[in-house]
């Protein structure tokens, strides 16, 4: 199969469809926001780094820049609707956390950013760098801890995103995440462990 050349493009899918969580104090009083982000990704494992790309036109730009924070929260099958109304409508306008039915909670390590009670799992992060690509500011977080939902861990402890039913974003729609069709080094497990493993996500 050939390919066909398109323009350049950001066309790098599917990202996660997460909410950024932000917060700053202004006159006195806390202002909490959240905006929807696909650009957000892994970008160090030890210390664990993330990064964010924020538009400066956005309202969460003012108060990250303001407070040093953020929390990146994923988000599941039922939060999909509050998610896609975080990235269409603006926290200058209203309060849209409330608006969009979320709940912000304290998220650990941080003192102004919150981590949304909604969300599967929830990493707190204080900013480390920032770079500015052209049309976004690249901010990398530090992740300073992390936040599981309870039934999100099995009885040894193990974290379970496999049954979260995290959403994607691919090619501007959503997708939930659903089938497990391998884990990192599958194709080189024994078939005792490749049956286990596959049993175990299964279950």
């Amino acid at each position: 199969m050939s390919f066909r050349s398109f323009k350049p493009g950001t066309l790098l899918s599917p990202v996660p469809a997460a909410l950024i969580s932000v917060g700053a104090m202004r006159e006195g009083k806390l202002v909490q926001n959240a905006m929807t982000a696909a650009w957000v990704g892994t970008v160090c494992s030890e210390p664990p780094m993330v990064s964010v790309s924020v538009r400066p036109s956005r309202f969460s730009y003012e108060l990250i820049e303001e407070s040093g924070e953020f929390a990146v929260n994923l988000t599941d099958r039922a939060m999909l609707r509050a998610t896609d109304f975080c990235g269409v409508r603006s926290g200058r306008d209203m309060d849209k956390l409330r608006e969009a039915g979320l709940t912000a909670v304290p998220a650990d390590g941080l003192r102004f950013a919150p981590a949304i009670a909604e969300s599967p799992l929830y990493l707190s992060c204080a900013v480390r760098e920032k770079l500015d690509l052209g049309s976004h500011r690249m901010y990398i977080g530090q992740v300073l801890s992390m936040g599981v939902r309870e039934d999100l861990i099995d009885e040894t402890g193990a974290i379970r995103l496999d049954r979260a039913r995290l959403v994607a974003y691919c090619h501007g729609t959503y997708f939930e995440l659903s089938k497990a069709l391998g884990f990192f080094g599958y194709s080189v497990a024994s078939p005792k462990a490749l049956k286990r493993r596959m049993a175990q996500l299964k279950g």
